[in-house]
C-alpha cells in the first residue's frame, strides 16, 4: 500500500469533518484512512517514491524517486504566484473573491484570497486560528493584486506561513491584541474563530510517523500521542510513503495460530 494524498477535513461548507489519508493497493483501488480523534494508528512507513496519480477513481502508480511526485506528476498551481497578471493562456477567476487576513499562533498574520464561496473552507484547509474577511472584489486578478500590495506595504503582514511555522503554534494562543491593532487598519466585514480540539499544553515534537493515537489535525498537520509525548505530522511527508499496518499482520497471525490448532 502507498499513501497517495490526504483530505484536511473540511468539507465543502466549511465545517469540520474527519480528516484523512488516502491509501492505493497494489491493484490500483483506492482506500482511506481515518483519522478522526482517538483513532489508534498503527502503520510503519516503508520506502518513498513518487505518488502517481488518481484518475476516475483509480490510483496510477508511478517508481520515480522524487516524492512525493516527480516533474511528470506534479501539479503546479499558477494562480498561487499570481500578482495580478495571469499566468494562464486564458483568465478564469471571474466569479467574486475575498480578501482575508488570518491570524496563525502566536503572532503570524497572513494575507489571502479565495473565491468567495470557499472562505471558510480555505480558512479552515489552512489552519487558521482566526480571521477576517476584509474586501470583496469582482475577480481574481484585482483581488492578487491588493493581496500583493498589502503583504508588501502592511508590517507585520506576510502572504504566505510556512508549515514549521504552525507547528510550532500549536500549543500557543493568538496575539490579541496585535491583530486587534492590524484589524483597526481595516474596514472588517467579518471575523473567523476556529477551534480545533488540540488542547495542547506543550508544542509537539516534529516527526514523520503513523503510529500512535490520533489527538487531531489542523490544516495539515496531524498531532499523534505515542507513549506519553505528542507529536506533529506534516500530512504532505507522509505523501508517497509505502505503508504496512502492523495490526493487520498480528491479525493475520493469530488467524493462522488459530488454524494451526
Amino acid at each position: 500500500m502507498q499513501i497517495v494524498g490526504y483530505e484536511t477535513g473540511v468539507g465543502t461548507d466549511g465545517d469540520p469533518e474527519p480528516a484523512e489519508l488516502l491509501v492505493a493497493d497494489r491493484d490500483g483501488g483506492i482506500e482511506r484512512i481515518d483519522l478522526s480523534p482517538g483513532r489508534t494508528l498503527t502503520y510503519d512507513l516503508d520506502e518513498r517514491h513518487c505518488a502517481g496519480t488518481i484518475h476516475d477513481g483509480a490510483h496510477i502508480a508511478c517508481s520515480e524517486s522524487a516524492a512525493p511526485y516527480c516533474a511528470a506528476h506534479r501539479d503546479v498551481w499558477v494562480c498561487a504566484r499570481c500578482t495580478g497578471t495571469c499566468l494562464k493562456d486564458e483568465m478564469d477567476c471571474h466569479d467574486p473573491h475575498a480578501i482575508y487576513l488570518a491570524a496563525f499562533a502566536p503572532s503570524r498574520f497572513k494575507v489571502g484570497v479565495t473565491r468567495l464561496w470557499r472562505l471558510e473552507t480555505r480558512l479552515r484547509e489552512q489552519g487558521a486560528d482566526r480571521a477576517a474577511h476584509v474586501r470583496t472584489v469582482e475577480n481574481g486578478r484585482i483581488a492578487r493584486e491588493i493581496e500583493a500590495g498589502l503583504a508588501a506595504d502592511v508590517d507585520g503582514l506576510v502572504d504566505r506561513v510556512r508549515v514549521e511555522t504552525k507547528r510550532a503554534g500549536l500549543a500557543a494562543t493568538v496575539d490579541a491584541a496585535a491583530w486587534e491593532r492590524l484589524l483597526d487598519r481595516f474596514d472588517v466585514l467579518d471575523r473567523f474563530t476556529f477551534e480545533y480540539g488540540l488542547d495542547l499544553t506543550d508544542r509537539p515534537m516534529a516527526e514523520t510517523m503513523l503510529t500512535g493515537r490520533v489527538v487531531g489535525t489542523k490544516g495539515r498537520l496531524l498531532v499523534l500521542e505515542r507513549a506519553g509525548s505528542t507529536y506533529a505530522v506534516d500530512l504532505r511527508d507522509l505523501v508517497g510513503h509505502e505503508v504496512v499496518d502492523r495490526r493487520s499482520e498480528r491479525d493475520l497471525q493469530a488467524s493462522l495460530g488459530a488454524f494451526g490448532g
